[in-house]
């Protein structure tokens, strides 16, 4: 299924007593975060945006329409932000991320490979792509 270039949702900013900024997405439950400026609120809000609606892609859930922002309901405390993320570039990030692995070479590979500076992520990664004939991922 072809998932959109680009998503634009609403978001609630709710400005706390103690200066924080709570964020969350009518549209999309359990999608929240926090800030403490307005700039790093609209940062924090497309990161989670992102993010979630990747996850919900990547389990085949639904993806609600978003509502419209004058239908959004606020309190006094509350502003009304449209974020947007070109998920493009959050696949792209989510499925290029590095994974740790733990190896287990005997102790002389070991030395022989660091005296000659090996890589040993590179030098496991060539490994398994030509082992299993794999390619890299297209996002």
């Amino acid at each position: 299924m072809k998932h959109p270039d680009r998503y634009l949702y609403p978001a609630i900013f709710t400005y706390e007593e103690d200066g924080d900024i709570s964020i969350t997405f009518p549209d999309l439950p359990g999608c929240v975060s926090v800030a403490s400026s307005d700039e790093e609120a609209l940062h924090n809000a497309r990161e989670a945006m992102g993010g979630h609606l990747w996850c919900m892609e990547q389990d085949g859930d639904e993806i609600p329409a978003p509502s419209t922002i004058l239908s959004v309901p606020l309190e006094n405390n509350e502003r009304v932000a449209l974020i947007d993320v070109y998920m493009p570039a959050v696949r792209m990030a989510k499925e290029n991320r590095s994974v740790n692995r733990t190896v287990t070479l005997p102790a002389w590979l070991n030395a022989a490979a660091l005296e000659q500076g090996v890589n040993f992520s590179q030098v496991l990664q060539t490994a398994l792509i030509e082992r299993m004939g794999v390619h890299r991922p297209r996002v």
